[in-house]
């Protein structure tokens, strides 16, 4: 099941850690006892609380959650294909990621926490929190492999027939992280963080939401791993969960004009009305992200932007569909973007977005030594410049917000049939609200939005459900989740969309995309023109990477020329090559090589 010296770091993982913990004495040249060591950390709350800040590095960093989407989604263009979705180039070979060392460490305090010298109340807190860690671990792990081997305790050498067993399945699997998901709920003692930097009971309810949301649509549209029977369990489960935190009355969504949104994002201290947990930045402990970096550099990211077809979807703010006006498809950046959700212009540079360079306020406009579609993110990106070339970002980076706790309650109660005109209101019409929009707001859509049926969900003849996965993609976007949601939903196909940007009227023209009396973009073929502008980029769409739909008129297009590929079996990772080498009875996930 590991390779070598993945089993010394599993072994060793707990010792570690509490080898650690008790090396912090005054009496350095002393050689600590192993005896010593679990009493000193297991017989107390303050040993029990240090222990379990190893944990939290289970979470993803403070760089992950804002590039995840740019790894491998269906509504962003970036500078090359990704490795996983090119044909024949990705294989077990690639894939290195079967680590299990964190959850040695959990399972090493489980076996050990309870310690009669501690208030039982307070070894029951810190066992919920250490089983909320190993729902979250096994988790990310049923997502990536389906089947994996359930293992319950700190194992030894002698432990041969798990380490070397077959992988359980994952109804097992599953099963076990809503037992310790419930346990979690039932006594992890906090019920609010300042900090929002800790895992609290609201935490994980809303943890399970988010998991039983996943598990109950990923069993009811994955067919051909027969389990949507029991779909609706699951369902319900999220919706229960997601409902316990919406009672609680300790959260609510951050409003107050057409900025709330976007101050979720780029704000050094997590808006505590709305986000549930957090990677908070800290000046002192030297502890900053990279955003703008990874969104403004050429070099540095993967140039992430946004494709149309998924800029389609914002509504208007009259509650209306931007797809339905006539000539949509024609209507220039700068008219496209008025109007629109509010959401939008919090998402990506659109006429208005200004920075500040050396202390003066400049305008903005999507630049084209970063874009190829025109539709540039700013979600993440502090507006001050002077953090563009560097990891100085000091905005915290949400994990958990309140907003997704409505959107899981709508979603399971939708797929079971109780959501209501009510909970309707109190969720997308509510989400809407903030966003600008002024109709569609207490009642749910009768009609089906043939836009969405065409480009993403054919199989969906629901219009609420649209409308909720609709909701889901603009609010949630660029915050780890797309990948995700196009798995549970069986529509990896999308990732194979045309990354398609605005619509470019003719070539050899002055565009001026922020509505501010200055060109910013000229497009041409063949050779750049002699006498330039200057504050203009010009770009050629000449080649074979960066085209117009038309040739000489219409949408851009980025990379057509490169083949992508996709099949079913691509919903689960393979397992390593490395991994298998070891333990061969591990096997290897349908089709994969």
């Amino acid at each position: 099941m590991f390779i070598k010296h993945s089993i010394i770091r599993y072994l060793s993982a707990g010792l570690l850690v509490v080898g650690t913990l008790a090396s912090c004495t005054k009496n350095l040249n002393q050689t600590p006892q192993s005896s010593a060591t679990q009493a000193s950390v297991f017989g107390s709350k303050d040993g029990l609380a240090l222990y379990s800040n190893s944990f939290y590095n289970i979470l993803p960093d403070i760089k992950t959650p804002f590039r995840t989407d740019c790894n491998l989604s269906d509504y962003g263009a970036v500078s090359a294909i990704p490795t996983y979705i090119q044909p024949g180039a990705y294989t077990s070979l690639n894939n290195s990621d079967w680590k299990w060392t964190d959850l040695r460490n959990i399972n090493y305090f489980i076996q050990h926490v309870n310690n009669p010298a501690v208030a039982a109340s307070v070894n029951a807190n810190y066992l919920g929190l250490a089983r909320f860690f190993r729902a979250y671990f096994y988790f990310n792990k049923v997502q990536e492999y389906g089947n994996v081997p359930w293992i319950n305790k700190p194992l030894d050498v002698n432990d041969t027939t798990i380490l070397y067993g077959k992988r359980d399945d994952r109804t097992l699997v599953m099963d076990s992280v809503m037992a310790d998901l419930n346990f979690a709920i039932a006594n992890i003692s906090a019920t609010t963080d300042a900090t929002r930097s800790t895992i609290t009971k609201w935490v994980a309810y809303g943890m399970k939401s988010r998991i039983c949301l996943w598990e109950g649509t990923f069993r009811k549209y994955q067919s051909s791993f027969n389990l949507q029977a029991s779909a609706n369990t699951w369902l319900q489960e999220a919706a229960n969960a997601a409902k316990a935190v919406m009672d609680s009355a300790g959260f609510s969504l951050n409003t107050g004009g057409n900025t709330a949104y976007r101050s979720l994002f780029v704000s050094s201290s997590p808006v505590t009305n709305e986000i549930m947990l957090a990677d908070v930045t800290s000046t002192s402990l030297g502890i900053y992200n990279d955003a703008n970096w990874f969104y403004t550099s050429a070099t540095y990211g993967n140039r992430f932007n946004f494709i149309r077809t998924f800029i389609n979807t914002y509504l208007n703010t009259d509650g209306t569909r931007f797809t339905d006006i006539p000539g949509h498809d024609t209507i220039s950046f700068v008219n496209e973007t008025k109007n629109r959700d509010w959401r939008l212009q919090q998402t990506i540079r659109t006429p208005g977005y200004t920075r500040i360079s050396g202390g003066n306020t400049v305008a903005a406009p999507p630049v084209f030594s970063y874009t190829y579609t025109g539709y540039q993110p700013i979600k993440w990106v502090l507006d001050d410049m002077v953090n563009d070339n560097g990891a100085t970002n000091t905005n915290s980076i949400s994990l958990m917000r309140y907003a997704e706790i409505l959107l899981n309650y709508a979603e399971a109660s939708e797929e079971l049939g109780t959501f209501t005109d009510a909970a309707w209101a109190k969720t997308i019409g509510a989400l809407r609200s903030r966003a600008g929009i002024t109709a569609g707001l207490t009642t749910r859509p009768t009609s089906v939005d043939a836009y969405l049926q065409a480009h993403y969900f054919a199989d969906v003849s629901d219009p609420v459900l649209l409308e909720i996965r609709r909701e889901r993609g603009i609010e949630l976007a660029l915050e780890g989740f797309r990948w995700a949601d196009l798995i549970r939903w069986k529509h990896g196909e999308l990732v194979l969309n045309t990354w398609n940007g605005f619509y470019v009227p003719a070539l050899n023209t002055l565009m001026d995309l922020n509505a501010d009396g200055k060109p910013d973009v000229y497009f041409y073929k063949g050779s750049a023109p002699g006498s330039q502008v200057s504050g203009v980029t010009y770009v050629s769409v000449g080649g074979t990477s960066l085209t117009l739909a038309n040739s000489t008129s219409g949408e851009l297009h980025w990379l057509d020329n490169v083949k992508r590929t996709w099949s079913d079996y691509m919903y689960l990772n393979p397992i390593p090559y490395s991994a298998l080498q070891l333990n061969p009875a591990l096997g290897q996930n349908p089709q994969w090589q």
